[in-house]
């Protein structure tokens, strides 16, 4: 591991974007929304695809470039722009009428809504402070077809990436363009693009670093891709790995109590329908675990492990618990196991009461100053509201939700209740048909779980987000809600613009609840497991609760990262208060947290962040 200077990124010039946006709209009748696999006769460009007249002038990946944006230009004349106008006014008066009847100190509150310049298919809480978002560049803009280039081979089959950065508000300039490192994929094309590396699957290093792993190499459906990448938030830059063994579309990730990363699943390099049971490590044993900030892993590689996890199905839900197992929960209700990472050994859980479930929450239950020892499992099945818990390896059916919806998000807040947002009734399908963005505004509200166990509905978003949409809880306590494609290019108020996505803040009811807990000073070095250390709060007297809450990660419903645990307090002295960290890397995993403090009424203060675990 050493560190490098950013790598200068290939990037379109300003002359091929004049020329292209200069361009006419194809007539009525012109080639369609094709992808660029196709053959065309001679001399004839394939259905949307390059003209090779054009490629012989310009070259084939700029020529490749112009049919994309012409494609895109004839979305925005088939899906105009007034009806995207008229869209977002319908969805932002009804969310108006539907919300009025929620008081803010009860129920919380919609309280912001901004264009963003991605759509957020993953979005990660740096330890700086600042919002990682990462998906695809839109190949389409008409929300009635596939906007993304899941079936495409080459360059148009590209990842980006921004981060937001919330101490800069919510305009253009509080965005940063942090483009991915150019790649040559193995789909024949040998042509360079910004890895394509959506529908990955990503947890956090304990350098407070994100390892990404796969991605979608193209053809029909998808093709698993085998990169290997951490984004680091010190330096905003990404560096790639060894490839792994095999290739992942759609896997999952989680970080065990040693701080490495265990990747499962996902669609293999041949295609959909071939998923991998292949296991692997990040980084292999004999390799040092990312640890200090400057700890930047390069060319580092993955190891096989000596179980396999032949999941059927995509995204399984991965959690590292109490007792230092990795528990994979798959959709399919027979696919429950418990892997054993030092072991490397796989043995059953029991089944899961409900069947197949799509994509779906599932949280670690908060359980107070230990790690989490039971999992919520919830969603993914629209006409199943129950919500499931896995808890000394037996299930139990909980209390339902008010209605079922998959591809819904559900977060752990800083006061131990639990937040729903987000969903569907199926993938692209609100209530009315797939590829509709009409959508049933049921789906459109939130769900809050108390202390007590029990759920009621809260506020509506304002988008109805349901493929691809995320949540996550930001260091000031508010949760910021975005993704779904289809949605946001349904509802952008400019489609000409870059800015193509959008997100929504949620504030939560203890924002509304008067004054707030104050942190003013927290370690700057490691903290130890199970050792003393001592904040500082010009509020100490009024603190009951400390609280550390580890930052999300999360894409397709999936968060591995999520945790909550509660800090013993060992006194306060004027302004000082004294805490003890959990006890063990299996209750909490060594990594950067944000530590609120929570006063009698459960009202939290802004975290800060905290880094737990020593070497």
């Amino acid at each position: 591991m050493r560190r490098l200077h950013r790598s200068a990124l290939l990037s379109a010039t300003a002359v091929v974007c004049a020329l292209v946006l200069a361009a006419a709209p194809p007539a009525a009748g012109a080639p369609g929304h094709g992808t660029d696999g196709g053959t065309p006769a001679a001399g004839t460009p394939a259905a949307g695809g390059p003209d090779p007249a054009e490629a012989a002038v310009i070259g084939a990946g700029h020529a490749r470039a112009h049919a994309e944006l012409r494609r895109a230009a004839k979305g925005a004349v088939e899906y105009p722009q007034s009806r995207r106008n008229a869209s977002l006014a319908s969805l932002t008066a009804s969310q108006r009428e539907a919300n009025s009847g929620f008081q803010a100190a009860v129920s919380g509150r919609f309280a912001e809504y901004f264009p963003s310049p991605d759509f957020g298919v993953h979005v990660a809480q740096l330890p700086t402070g600042k919002v990682l978002l990462f998906s695809f560049s839109r190949v389409e803009t008409d929300p009635t077809k596939e906007t993304g280039p899941t079936d495409r081979i080459g360059p148009s089959n590209a990842g980006r990436a921004y981060l937001w950065d919330p101490a800069k508000g919510t305009g253009a300039r509080a965005f940063k363009k942090v483009t991915p490192p150019v790649v040559l994929m193995p789909d024949g094309t040998h042509a360079p693009r910004p890895a394509p590396f959506f529908c990955a699957g990503h947890s956090f290093l304990p350098n407070g670093m994100l390892g990404v792993f796969g991605g979608n190499t193209g053809g029909k459906g998808g093709s698993g891709a085998k990169l290997s990448f951490v984004f680091d938030p010190w330096t905003e830059g990404w560096y790639r790995n060894r490839d792994m063994a095999v290739g992942r579309w759609y896997p999952s990730v989680v970080t065990g109590a040693d701080g490495r990363q265990i990747i499962m699943s996902g669609q293999s390099e041949r295609g959909t329908g071939t998923p991998t049971p292949v296991v692997e490590r990040f980084p292999a044993l004999g390799q040092p675990v990312p640890w200090r900030p400057y700890d930047i892993p390069l060319d580092v590689s993955v190891q096989r492990m000596r179980s396999d996890a032949p999941f059927r199905n995509d995204y399984p839900h991965l959690f590292s618990l109490r007792d230092g197992m990795i528990y994979g929960l798959g959709r399919d209700a027979d696919q429950q196991w418990l892997f054993d990472p030092r072991a490397q050994t796989r043995t059953d859980l029991p089944r899961r009461p409900a069947d197949f479930r799509g994509y779906g929450s599932a949280v670690p239950l908060p359980a107070g100053f230990r790690g989490p020892d039971s999992v919520l499992v919830l969603g993914g099945d629209p006409l199943d509201p129950n919500t499931y818990r896995l808890s000394g390896g037996a299930w139990t059916t909980q209390e339902p939700r008010a209605f079922g919806r998959t591809q819904d998000d559900t977060l752990i807040l800083p006061d131990g209740t639990l937040l729903t947002v987000n969903g569907a009734k199926d993938t692209r399908d609100y209530g009315f048909g797939p590829f509709n963005p009409k959508a049933d505004l049921k789906f459109r509200q939130t769900e809050l779980r108390g202390a007590d166990g029990r759920w009621r509905l809260g506020p509506a978003q304002r988008l109805p987000r349901g493929y691809h949409s995320n949540a996550l809880v930001l260091p000031d306590g508010r949760v910021m809600v975005t993704g779904d494609e289809l949605q946001q290019i349904a509802n952008d108020p400019d489609i000409k613009d870059g800015m193509d996505g959008s997100i929504e803040i949620y504030e939560p009811a203890y924002l509304h609840r008067g004054a707030r807990p104050v942190l003013d000073r927290v370690p700057a070095g490691e903290i130890a497991h199970d050792a003393e250390f001592s904040v500082e709060s010009s509020t100490a007297a009024g603190v009951r609760r400390a609280v550390l809450l580890a930052p999300t990660t999360v894409t397709h419903a999936v968060n591995t990262s999520q945790r909550h645990l509660e800090l013993r307090m060992t006194g306060v002295r004027g302004r000082t208060i004294g805490l003890r960290a959990p006890a063990t890397s299996a209750d909490a995993p060594p990594g950067y947290y944000m530590l609120f403090l929570l006063d009698a009424r459960g009202v939290p203060g802004t975290a800060k962040w905290v880094k737990l675990g020593k070497r």
